[in-house]
């Protein structure tokens, strides 16, 4: 995890604009490189390092004597970098798994390069032979990147929308700031001049195709096809601990989110399981963030009691959730209702592993409610086929939910995240199973991927069949949820008037809600005029939902019911 940063035709001062640059300082707290572009005066490059891997030559923007003309800057880790060594016989100059993008594009082009990664990523490539600047960005966009290019042919590019906003240039300030889209690359012409134009925009993977880099995956094939259920559930369970297994290239200490929800708890079971296979010679430290006897403290302290982890509790009090809301915002760059919610307890135990631990390398359960339909609306789904669309409709806009908040929170105090349920294999494998196998079943969501891991004793039955509970209401007691607690506190905040008239001061995507509207007016006082960020809200389908949160659907029990 690090902060990229890129200017290409700056107007203005160089020295100026790099301020910008330091507005996502959190993302790399190790080292700070500012680099202009040799024969291009006014291009450059920022980097924030975070040191995972190659302690020694990690810096960036990257380049090697082999490709003098070749300049990166990336953010995210490359899980098969040694295999693509092996396959094509490439010679690195340093251990950092990011060199393999130099060595791929001079072999085959961007459209390999992109196709070929296995892992997280979010990079700027420039070509200064061929007068080129790619962009790329991983299939999920589990690393983030955001750019700005303004008719005149500026092109800026950051990790964090922050670091784009207060850019300067001849024309006007900069305006249009949009997210740069996941799974695709985008190809840029550089002119003499150090402007840019863009030359074309392509999706190089969708969540559905098996990736082209199987050739190059630690398990090649899988040993047995069909779709019976038994072949279905080993092949899960290789899959998935493949996603964990290739996870662990790390020189820094790895930790592991622990809520005692299903998704959470498989993460940390195979990941312990697996630090013990190859040695790993220090505990894995869980973490888990909660009201004092709130149901995700309590299932999580039985999970690491289970698996043996070095487990910690953060407990979370009301005061101090809600002064954080605002820095949570600030650190998101949304104003999505759920995202924010789920983000404070995040947020807050982010904060704890930064200040308390040597734990720098952060897994965690995101993803798994989009891919094995894991929302309890997807009990209400009319057929197996819609619920498999909607699963792939929430995959592809995790980038703007689950995904940034799991980003933003870690990122903020210096961490990196990685979601082993969303490699890009078991992903693909998943959502190539029949429909009908893939939706909720006698009232349980998530019931192939429970029945995967029934035989396995990686958990306790209790857990491995716990219901869902949403991270915003699980770390709360049973008799008050988060999100009530948290409306109990805004309804003071917000005067009814200035809600009957919500819709004239933000007519997109307008609150509905004193909560939404005293987020809405926090995301403004920060990135005024940006709403379009988010398209719109997270809500559930096929009930009538006027919040968010689970526990507000009729299917939801809480403890105290049953």
């Amino acid at each position: 995890m690090c902060g990229i940063w890129a200017l290409f035709g700056s107007d203005e001062c160089l020295s100026v604009q790099c301020l910008s640059a330091m507005k996502i300082a959190h993302r790399g707290p190790d080292a700070f490189r500012f680099e202009n572009v040799n024969g291009f005066t006014n291009c450059c490059f920022g980097f924030h390092r975070l040191a995972v891997v190659d302690q020694l030559y990690g810096m960036q923007p990257i380049r090697v004597k082999k490709f003098p003309y070749l300049w990166l800057c990336y953010n995210g880790e490359i899980y098969n970098f040694k295999q693509l060594q092996k396959q094509f016989g490439f010679e690195y100059q340093t251990l950092v798994d990011g060199e393999v993008i130099l060595h791929l594009y001079n072999r085959g082009g961007i459209e390999q390069t992109a196709s070929m990664l296995d892992g997280v990523f979010a990079f700027i490539l420039l070509d200064t032979a061929n007068r080129k600047v790619f962009l790329a960005r991983d299939t999920y966009g589990v690393r983030p990147l955001f750019k700005v290019l303004t008719d005149d042919g500026f092109l800026g590019v950051c990790s964090e929308a922050k670091g784009l906003i207060n850019l300067k240039h001849s024309t006007s300030l900069c305006s249009k700031v949009e997210p740069f889209l996941p799974g695709h690359y985008e190809v840029l012409d550089l002119k003499p001049s150090g402007k840019v134009v863009s030359v074309e925009l392509v999706k190089f993977h969708s969540c559905k195709d098996e990736p082209l880099h199987v050739a190059c995956d630690t398990v090649e094939a899988l040993p047995s096809a069909g779709f019976d259920l038994e072949t279905v559930k080993s092949n899960i369970r290789i899959l998935f601990e493949n996603a964990v297994r290739k996870r662990l290239m790390a020189h820094r200490r790895i930790g592991c989110l622990l809520s005692g929800g299903l998704d959470s708890s498989l993460v940390a079971a195979v990941l312990l399981k697996l630090m013990k296979e190859i040695d790993i010679n220090y505990p894995l430290q869980t973490f888990a963030i909660g009201m004092e006897n709130s149901p995700d403290l309590l299932a999580a302290r039985k999970v690491a009691a289970h698996i043996g982890s070095e487990h910690h509790e953060v407990i979370l009090n009301t005061e101090e959730g809600i002064q954080a809301i605002e820095e949570v915002i600030f650190s998101l760059e949304t104003y999505d209702i759920t995202t924010i919610r789920a983000s404070i307890g995040m947020y807050l135990v982010s904060k704890y592993i930064q200040k308390k631990t040597d734990s720098v390398v952060i897994f965690s359960g995101e993803g798994s409610d989009e891919l094995t339909q894991g929302y309890i609306y997807f009990h209400k789904a009319p057929s197996p086929e819609e619920a498999a669309e909607e699963s792939e409709r929430l995959l592809k806009e995790l980038y703007l939910f689950d995904v940034l908040r799991a980003d933003r929170t870690t990122a903020a105090h210096g961490l990196e995240l990685r979601v082993p349920f969303l490699d890009h294999r078991f992903t693909s494998y998943y959502l190539s199973l029949p429909a009908e196998l893939r939706i909720p079943k006698n009232g349980i969501e998530k019931y192939l991927l429970r029945l995967s891991f029934e035989d396995s004793n990686l958990l306790p039955k209790e857990i491995l069949w716990r219901p869902k509970e949403a991270f915003s209401d699980g770390i709360a007691s049973v008799k008050k949820s988060w999100f009530s607690i948290l409306q109990d506190y805004i309804d003071q905040q917000v005067d009814d008037l200035l809600l009957e008239k919500a819709a004239e001061k933000y007519p997109f995507n307008p609150p509905k809600t004193k909560e939404s509207y005293y987020y809405r007016q926090i995301f403004e006082k920060h990135y005024p005029g940006r709403s379009s960020w988010l398209p719109h809200y997270w809500m559930p389908r096929w009930v009538k939902a006027t919040d968010p949160s689970a526990r507000t659907l009729k299917h939801y029990k809480s403890a105290t019911q049953e």
